[in-house]
C-alpha cells in the first residue's frame, strides 16, 4: 500500500523528478487555491467513475479548471452511463479516501479494475500536480513521467481529448 512516504521512495527509486509542496489538507479544488499550494498552473481534477452496471472504473485525470460533464466523458471513452463510484469502492480498489483520488492511487489497484484516463490537455502542459496519495502534499511532476510510471507497473493508461471538438469520426 503506498502512502506518501512510500510513494515518494518510489518516485525517487524510479528517478521520477518531483517538486513536493506540503500543505494542510484539501479535499476540494476550491480548498487547495485557497491553501495557495505553489503548482496551481498545473493542478488536476480527479475523478473515480464507474458506469452503471459496476463492471468498469475510471480514474479520470483532467486540469483543474475543466468543465467537463460525465456524459461527455462518456462519450469520449466510449463507455456505459458513467456516476462516481463510491467511497467505500475507492477505498477497495484504491486505498484511496475522498479529497485524495490521484492517477498514483492506480498503482495500489493489484486486481486492475481502474483504467486510468488522463486528459490530453494534460499531456499538452507537460507538467501536472497531483497528490502523492495524501491529500496534505501535492507534486508537481511531468505528465510523461506520471503516464510512463503507470504502465511500467502494468496499469492501463489512456490519453483521451476531453475537452473541445469531439474528434471526427473516420
Amino acid at each position: 500500500m503506498y502512502d506518501k512516504r512510500a510513494m515518494l521512495e518510489l518516485l525517487d527509486r524510479e528517478g521520477i523528478a518531483y517538486q513536493l509542496a506540503e500543505h494542510v489538507a484539501v479535499f476540494t479544488v476550491d480548498e487547495a487555491r485557497r491553501a495557495q499550494i505553489p503548482f496551481a498552473a498545473f493542478g488536476a481534477k480527479n475523478l473515480f467513475l464507474r458506469d452503471d452496471k459496476k463492471r468498469a472504473y475510471y480514474l479520470v485525470c483532467m486540469p483543474d479548471d475543466a468543465d467537463v460533464s460525465l456524459k461527455s466523458i462518456q462519450g469520449r471513452i466510449g463507455s456505459r452511463r458513467l456516476s462516481f463510484a463510491s467511497a467505500a469502492d475507492l477505498e477497495q480498489m484504491l486505498r484511496l479516501v475522498p479529497g485524495a483520488v490521484t492517477p498514483l492511487g492506480a498503482l495500489d489497484d493489484g486486481a486492475r479494475h481502474v483504467e486510468v484516463v488522463i486528459d490530453q490537455a494534460l499531456v499538452d502542459r507537460g507538467s501536472v500536480a497531483v497528490h502523492p496519495c495524501d491529500n496534505t502534499a501535492t507534486v508537481l511532476l511531468q505528465t510523461a513521467d506520471l503516464i510512463g510510471l503507470l504502465r511500467r507497473h502494468g496499469r492501463q493508461v489512456r490519453v483521451v481529448a476531453l475537452q473541445g471538438p469531439p474528434a471526427p469520426v473516420a
